[in-house]
């Protein structure tokens, strides 16, 4: 096993500026890297935590196993109102990749999904900062989404059907 070169302090900015700038060029397993390495030379950066459990969801669709690593790294954010605003966009992205992959039953582990994220943003919003609205846009983009897929809520409250969770 190859042991890992520590990251110095001095280097913090600047890899958490490349790690957004990975992360917007559509490569999340690289933001992901440096992130972890942030982690490793201050290892509760709070920054560096929302930046990793962003690429983690980035891998959602190629990956739907990621969703426990950032269901574990939102676990490390110190802000109730983040660890509970970050939750709710989880189980949103999760629902989305979902989505995006679609097949048999998937409408309804969608919806379900999605009514999950709704029920953190709804948390999150009553405990936000002044000025804070993000749970509240957040939830706005999940009520839209659900308002024009109406296909998902008749699938889910079917009679009999019982959805398969994937893990």
């Amino acid at each position: 096993m190859l042991e890992l070169k520590p990251l110095s302090m001095q280097a913090v900015p600047s890899a958490l500026s490349k790690a957004e700038r990975y992360r917007l060029l559509n490569e999340p397993a690289q933001a992901e890297s440096i992130c972890l390495d942030i982690l490793g030379a201050v290892p509760r950066h709070q920054q560096a935590t929302v930046m990793l459990l962003l690429t983690q969801a980035d891998q959602f669709e190629k990956d739907p196993r990621r969703f426990q690593d950032a269901m574990e790294t939102v676990a490390g954010l110190e802000n109730a109102y983040e660890r509970t605003y970050y939750t709710g966009m989880l189980w949103e992205r999760r629902a989305r990749a979902r989505f995006d992959q679609g097949g048999y039953g998937s409408n309804a582990i969608v919806h379900e999904w999605y009514l999950e994220a709704m029920r953190w943003f709804e948390k999150a919003e009553a405990i936000r900062p002044a000025g804070n609205d993000d749970s509240l846009l957040r939830w706005n983009t999940v009520a839209r989404f659900l308002n024009r897929h109406p296909d998902s809520r008749q699938a889910a409250s079917a009679d009999g059907y019982e959805p398969q969770l994937l893990e």
